[in-house]
């Protein structure tokens, strides 16, 4: 039987994250490894200066204390007696698209596991709102069972958005530029004193047609391929005409 493990970043009692092993039941023995406590936006982040603790509810489920990628790496390397077959992060609460990816914990984990050679999904609802997350589910079993037949290719993962409510269709997208519009809200603390909180709003009318936004603008689950090589290769022979004079430079 294929082994699959779940991680997210809302946390271990998190409802998507149930509704996500609910789902996945029928398609391997599953094991859940995640944070304790909510962890949105720690994106690839490790805990290198702070000691790890893992409390086990049970043999299938294991709360750590650190971020979604902490909860992959002891998965991995400590607390699952094999490697599994497949990683699927989620259900997160809201959606990540475009710029997002990078700060997600939810894309995060997936793209851990995609680091130690395990095909991995991230999955997401896009709505803060909205607590059916019975479509995504249901389409996160079935592209798990497809990626578990299939494969995917080496050092690439898919980032899942699912719409809320009606769904129309399936799209295969690339992610967004930048269309968000970071928002700061300035407050006063009981004592008079200033603190700020991080908001953004999205500028639909700049939406790419084969973007990830598009496909939710359009009532469509969207599957971006993301690679954990950032090597933008098209720079590379633009930036070896540069060599040249960098090369004088070396050693004066």
């Amino acid at each position: 039987m294929k082994r699959v493990l779940i991680t997210n970043d809302d946390g271990i009692h998190a409802e998507g994250l149930k509704a996500l092993e609910a789902g996945l039941a029928g398609v391997g023995e599953v094991f859940v490894v995640a944070p304790e406590r909510e962890m949105s936006a720690t994106g690839q982040a490790i805990s290198i200066h702070l000691p790890l603790r893992v409390r086990a509810l049970d043999e299938r489920h294991y709360a750590v204390s650190g971020t979604p990628a902490d909860a992959v790496i002891l998965a991995i390397h400590q607390l699952l007696a094999a490697k599994p077959h497949l990683v699927v992060s989620g259900i997160n609460q809201g959606a990540n698209l475009g710029e997002n990816v990078i700060y997600s914990g939810t894309v995060a984990g997936a793209l851990e596991a995609t680091l130690h050679g395990v095909p991995a999904i991230a999955m997401s609802l896009a709505s803060r709102k909205s607590s059916d997350f019975s479509t995504a589910a249901a389409f996160g079993a079935e592209l798990a069972a497809k990626v578990l037949e299939e494969g995917l290719p080496r050092g690439v993962m898919l980032n899942v958005n699912v719409p809320p409510a009606e769904v129309r269709g399936v799209r295969v997208t690339r992610q967004s530029r930048k269309i968000t519009q970071n928002v700061i809200y300035e407050k006063k603390d009981p004592r008079g004193r200033p603190y700020y909180w991080q908001d953004e709003t999205v500028e639909w009318h700049n939406v790419e047609p084969d973007s990830d936004y598009a496909a939710i603008r359009a009532h469509e689950i969207s599957i971006t391929p993301l690679q954990v090589d950032r090597t933008d290769y098209p720079s590379l022979n633009h930036l070896s005409r540069w060599l040249p004079s960098l090369q004088e430079t070396v050693g004066k």
